[in-house]
């Protein structure tokens, strides 16, 4: 298991995360990518617990999807299944999770004071959070996607299904967007990775 985790988050983090994947009895299952997900948890129908990440993720996106995953079932386990998915309970369970791994021998410096940040009040997914969302971009593989942000207002764009949109005005932190074929408006968030239509 340690070989598998070394191809996929930081070496100095790998000893702990595979205590955290051991100590759980995780079925760890690293899966092609999803575009609406970066990884979930679910307790299989045997008991058994299972952590799907997508494999494509830059390593440090991905250690903190697995803790992140990792945390829905200390929480769950810990205060039952009735709680909120991303409730308080799961909040305080992902920052003390997270806690020992921010550190300059797993991430890089200049993404430290991001994570600080963000865990001091954890949301559903990182990419929620523009400035750390931006940020762990850097360390994906180059590909021909633009940000929401970056497309010019009035131009179009296209998304991984092939939906086709007209980029509108930003309101307070979203994007309204138009839907060529529909007209109905859409609100995306900045960081949305789509394709520039030129």
């Amino acid at each position: 298991m340690t070989e598998i985790l070394e191809k996929y988050i930081p070496q100095a983090s790998v000893p702990a995360v595979f205590a955290l994947i051991k100590s759980h009895k995780v079925h760890l299952k690293i899966v092609n990518e999803r575009v609406t997900r970066h990884g979930d948890y679910r307790k299989m129908g045997n008991g058994q617990h299972q952590i799907t990440v997508n494999a494509s993720l830059n390593k440090y996106r991905f250690l903190i999807t697995l803790v992140h995953e990792v945390a829905h079932l200390e929480a769950f386990l810990k205060y039952g299944h009735s709680i909120k998915p991303h409730g308080l309970e799961w909040k305080r369970t992902f920052q003390i999770l997270m806690l020992p791994f921010l550190r300059p021998e797993i991430f890089p410096t200049q993404l430290l004071p991001l994570l600080a940040r963000h865990f001091k009040n954890p949301k559903a997914s990182s990419d929620t959070d523009a400035k750390l969302s931006l940020a762990l971009k850097q360390f994906d593989p180059e590909n021909d996607k633009n940000y929401i942000f970056e497309i010019p207002h009035g131009s179009h764009f296209r998304l991984h299904n092939g939906r086709i949109f007209k980029r509108g005005n930003q309101r307070i932190k979203r994007f309204e967007c138009i839907e060529v074929s529909t007209g109905k408006t859409y609100l995306f968030n900045p960081n949305a990775e789509v394709e520039f239509l030129k």
